[in-house]
């Protein structure tokens, strides 16, 4: 009898055991992987090339005032919005890589449009309206890559989220200084044009790929509706918890530099050097607290995250010193070594049946905490001053804290992978 011929492998970059796959290899090995990893690298790059020029260009180039220069930050408050809209429309399609695309060419036509405005009006409507969307490209990856893992199951699939997210960081770190140099050399309209290219470059990496049919949202369109409130609950409560940590990002990246210029009076090298420590400890530490998360579980490794932060900005209020600032600092990269690794697996596993309006809900989360942080620490640095305005962010950081621990004792997905 002539057995039937084996039917050869549908993903051959999987077909090898398990076991014998690390993270990196199975990165290198998946298209979806290694171009999620690119396109990652690119959108924090081009991202981060803007970030901190763009007050400059809305008073240089535009004629604004510092006042509306600041106001810029709050279009930001649109993105949770685009971003569950489009979370939403990709759990009930399962397109995820189709509306990565669209999100990127709306990125890419508001910071392209942004740099030939001649209006001060035109930035503020161009990110609000069409910028919002673009920054759901981000949640759209990580939702793809989501369902790559849960179609290919792999012990280290936590693993190739944290080098994905990496990627991310790795952006963060090389596009300020990028953007400065090519703001320096050429103009602030070039520097934020080459963002819009940038932005558009993410859907290189990933051509026309797919993620695997069995893993997406539903097999049928609009088989899955929206989850309700009493599901999403959470997924909020942690996503709520995540702002209280992340407020003081934009605290400290206001003041700290004031506090050290102004009334420590530090040479610019050794200010810079204290500002840019925390993403080189956060690029280190974020394979290996996906190791630790293993260990201890992942909403119990965020819980002493979030102690990091309670201690890095006693250290910035407490502290005059180099040494002080830079342990502050060095904590602070714990803090985003493990939140930046392993918040958006935790977020996709306390919504499981939606993982892209999890991711979206989750990453544009930080919009919300800018505003916040930007708020308190206006306030704070009027009627309290420097440094001890550093003392509202470990407040709520330590809020953090609490609420982190009662959701690990109430059973949350603390060993999810």
């Amino acid at each position: 009898m002539t057995l039937p011929e084996a039917a050869p492998p549908v993903d051959v970059p999987f077909a090898e055991p398990a076991a014998h796959r690390s993270a990196i290899r199975l990165t290198l090995a998946s298209p979806v992987y290694r171009g999620a990893t690119i396109a990652m690298f690119l959108s924090g790059l081009g991202f981060s090339a803007a970030a901190p020029q763009i007050a400059r260009f809305l008073v240089n180039d535009l004629g604004g005032s510092l006042t509306a220069a600041g106001l810029f930050y709050l279009t930001n408050l649109t993105a949770p919005v685009a971003g569950y809209l489009v979370g939403a429309r990709s759990d009930r399609t399962g397109g995820r890589l189709g509306l990565f695309r669209i999100c990127a060419a709306a990125g890419f036509a508001s910071w392209a449009a942004i740099a030939f405005s001649t209006q001060l009006w035109m930035p503020f409507v161009l990110s609000a309206v069409i910028g919002a969307f673009g920054g759901a490209a981000t949640s759209q990856l990580f939702a793809a890559i989501h369902d790559e893992t849960s179609a290919h199951p792999n012990p280290n699939n936590d693993g190739v989220v944290s080098i994905v997210r990496m990627a991310l960081t790795a952006g963060w770190v090389v596009g300020p200084v990028t953007g400065a140099f090519l703001a320096a050399h050429t103009s602030l309209r070039t520097m934020l044009l080459a963002t819009a290219i940038a932005t558009a470059a993410q859907i290189i990496p990933l051509g026309t790929l797919r993620t695997s049919p069995a893993a997406g949202a539903s097999s049928e369109p609009g088989v899955r509706g929206r989850p309700g409130l009493r599901v999403m609950l959470p997924l909020l409560a942690f996503t709520a918890l995540y702002v209280l940590v992340y407020a003081g990002e934009s605290i400290k990246y206001a003041y700290l530099p004031i506090y050290m210029n102004d009334q420590l009076h530090y040479p610019a090298a050794l200010s810079g050097a204290v500002i840019g420590i925390q993403p080189l400890v956060e690029l280190v530490l974020m394979p290996l607290a996906v190791l630790a998360a293993r260990r201890i579980g992942m909403m119990r490794l965020m819980v002493l995250g979030a102690a990091f932060g309670v201690a890095a900005n006693i250290c910035f209020a407490t502290t005059g010193s180099p040494v002080g600032l830079f342990a502050g600092q060095v904590l602070m990269g714990g803090v985003w070594g493990i939140f930046a690794a392993l918040g958006i697996i935790v977020a996709q596993g306390l919504l499981p049946t939606a993982v892209a309006t999890a991711s979206a809900i989750f990453l544009s989360s930080t919009a919300v905490s800018s505003a916040l942080g930007g708020a308190a620490g206006g306030l704070g640095a009027a009627a309290i001053g420097l440094p001890a305005v550093f003392f509202i962010p470990a407040a709520a950081a330590l809020l953090a804290v609490i609420g982190l621990a009662v959701m690990t004792r109430s059973a949350a997905p603390s060993r999810q992978t």
